[in-house]
């Protein structure tokens, strides 16, 4: 994650007055980091991962930028069976980063998950260029795309993408 990404995750989480943040991709901590950052100081991130062992590098790295362990409750699994045991409009932001030919599927959950005016973020957008490149691409940019158009088009968002990093799909629940 780029320090661009990470100064952009810090200022959205802090613009909702984050208190419930649901990240789909915990990785090793970086995204986590930023987000409780910008979060209120009694605020909790959820972060879903299927590999333990990341999430577990993660609890380390949460530990040593010096949060207490009640900031950050780590699900093991796979996104799409974890996030639908979550709370109806129980978060304040979800942050996207894991399986690209799942965003869409995501995007429904995260719809479910959010206030109202809460914010949808998805990391990655730009898939390196190949989101605008004309030509055949993999399976993952043709679902990238349906999800930019799905933002853009959606009813119950308002949308904004954010030219930090490799692109941020960003959307304000209505």
């Amino acid at each position: 994650m780029s320090p661009g990404t990470g100064a952009a995750l810090r200022l959205l989480a802090a613009t909702v007055d984050a208190k419930a943040v649901a990240e789909i991709g915990t990785g090793t901590g970086v995204s986590g980091i930023h987000l409780l950052h910008g979060m209120r100081p009694d605020g909790v991130l959820t972060t879903v991962d299927p590999e333990p062992d990341r999430q577990q590098f993660a609890r380390q790295a949460f530990r040593a930028a010096g949060f207490a362990s009640n900031r950050a409750r780590f699900i093991p699994g796979r996104a799409l069976d974890v996030l639908p045991r979550l709370a109806d409009a129980g978060y304040d932001l979800v942050f996207c980063d894991g399986d690209r030919l799942e965003c869409l599927d995501y995007l429904a959950e995260s719809l479910r998950l959010l206030r109202p005016g809460g914010l949808v973020v998805f990391e990655g957008v730009f898939a390196d260029g190949r989101t605008v490149e004309s030509g055949p691409q993999p399976a993952e940019v043709g679902r990238l795309r349906e999800l930019l158009r799905a933002v853009r088009e959606s009813q119950e968002l308002v949308p904004s993408l954010l030219p930090v990093g490799d692109g941020l799909l960003c959307g304000v629940k209505r």
